[in-house]
């Protein structure tokens, strides 16, 4: 029997309220690295369209449940790569809300991301400013073209919005594992 960790099962804060971020997909990535449970490891979800590559660290926030079933996405903006597996410490800093396909052909359904930066991070980012808002709109449509997700950009929400998306994807997945 091999042991493994679930790192999709960490607490989502730390004691002091800060948001956990499991990087999938380092920054400088063609390839979109998912987090298997099951496996205990990251495995290649799909490369990225020719030409692309994560701007940012690329993850998601443990022990949250978003409306496509998955936990909370989110990229951290941070000017270095860490590693699959890495626990970042942040704070939310936006809420970028998106729309799909969804995956079971049921018509379309949320798959908002949560942008973040790194508590102690060196070149800290009070706000994202509007040409990283652009450059991340079309991040995010290029990097599913030929999926068939049809992704479309309904809007920015700011970090207040950003924390209470989070809280309710908590309660989601408390619902869930009560049920």
């Amino acid at each position: 029997m091999i042991d493994r960790m679930d790192l999709t099962a960490l607490p989502a804060r730390d004691p002091d309220g800060r948001l956990h971020v499991v990087v999938e997909s380092p920054r400088g990535s063609r390839v979109k690295l998912k987090y298997s449970p099951t496996l205990g490891t990251f495995v290649v979800s799909r490369p990225l369209v020719l030409g692309l590559e994560y701007p940012y660290d690329w993850g998601f926030v443990p022990s949250t449940r978003a409306a496509d079933g998955d936990p909370v996405d989110a990229v951290v903006l941070l000017d270095a790569a860490t590693y699959p597996g890495v626990v970042l410490s942040c704070r939310a800093l936006a809420l970028l809300e998106l729309e799909q396909n969804a995956a079971d052909g049921s018509g379309r359904q949320r798959n908002d991301r949560i942008v973040a930066e790194p508590v102690g991070a060196r070149r800290a980012s009070a706000a994202v400013s509007g040409p990283v808002r652009d450059e991340l709109e079309a991040f995010f449509v290029s990097a599913t073209l030929f999926t068939g997700k049809d992704v479309r950009v309904l809007g920015w929400r700011d970090a207040a919005a950003a924390d209470a998306f989070i809280e309710r994807s908590l309660r989601l997945e408390r619902n869930r594992d009560r049920a």
